[in-house]
């Protein structure tokens, strides 16, 4: 079985080249962005013509959500047309798509978990050009998953567990937001999940479409977050400082975020029997990763 993975680079694109992650039967192709220009009609027709292929899993996209607010044409480049250019090749090709959305897409306003089939009401360049991307995936392959996800973090790349680490290290006091709402998600059991999906779409014709929420279970603010982190890398000799909330308007940034990102997963168990861990769970697996397993107390002799 053959699957390729776009986006290889970012955190979830890395964690889904983990070893033993698919199963002996999978072949991973991971282009480069130098190798494969998704926003390439071309080129991707080319590209998915070489094989054949089982699945395509899509996780490249343009997540500086700030600069996006001016870099418009950037976003809506790799965050819409490349999307549309790809359901549309992979659709002639007959292959599966599975793309990666945002909670960015929803407004934020309401209370409570965002279910998949509520209006999309996006408040930002980032989100308005994540959900131009779903529509086109929707319109032009049928053989799709859209799964939607928010708060990634792992041990690759850029991520809010590894700025509080470093900011923890180096400060001796914190002030994180406490008024926007999410759930942390691991990368690597986003991946997992994924993968999940990706095989079942490409061995079952008759396996579930439509877009589907992946978030582990649970939900916190930044703030909340941010003090989870920095007991969680007490525990693995890391410094205990404290850790003050803040509101958002405390905290101006380019673009607005959603003040509520919690995402229900209820259709995500109905369609692919996936239940997703704990976030607190998920959190000391990464940290594991990053510094090292929690210190025990040496025993003392009588």
């Amino acid at each position: 079985m053959d699957i390729l993975i776009l986006g290889g680079a970012g955190q979830v694109g890395t964690e889904l080249q983990a070893p033993g992650l698919w199963g002996a039967n999978a072949r991973l192709h991971a282009p480069t962005r130098g190798e494969l220009d998704i926003t390439d009609g071309a080129a991707l027709a080319a590209a998915l013509g070489q094989r054949a292929y089982a699945a395509v899993v899509n996780t490249a996209a343009y997540t500086a959500v700030d600069k996006a607010e001016s870099e418009i044409a950037a976003a809506w480049t790799l965050n819409a047309v490349a999307p549309a250019l790809l359901a549309a090749a992979t659709a002639k090709a007959g292959i599966p798509l599975v793309h990666v959305s945002t909670d960015y897409v929803f407004d934020g306003t309401g209370t409570g978990a965002c279910t998949p089939d509520m209006p999309v009401n996006p408040r930002s360049v980032y989100g308005a050009s994540k959900a131009a991307g779903e529509m086109a995936v929707r319109s032009a392959n049928p053989r799709h998953a859209i799964i939607r996800t928010a708060w990634v973090v792992s041990p690759h790349r850029g991520n809010f567990v590894k700025t509080m680490l470093r900011l923890s290290a180096e400060r001796d006091r914190l002030s994180v937001v406490d008024d926007q709402h999410g759930n942390p998600t691991s990368a690597g059991d986003l991946a997992a999940g994924l993968a999940v999906i990706a095989q079942r779409l490409g061995t079952d014709p008759g396996a579930p479409t439509g877009t589907h929420h992946f978030v582990n279970a649970g939900a916190t603010t930044w703030c909340g977050f941010a003090k989870r982190i920095v007991a969680a890398a007490a525990r693995r000799g890391g410094r205990d400082i404290p850790v003050d909330p803040i509101p958002t308007s405390a905290f101006p940034t380019p673009a607005r975020r959603p003040a509520n990102s919690q995402l229900s997963t209820q259709s995500l168990a109905q369609a692919y029997g996936l239940t997703p861990r704990p976030w607190t769970e998920a959190l000391e697996d990464i940290l594991d990763r990053l510094i090292g397993p929690v210190h025990q107390p040496k025993e003392t002799q009588a």
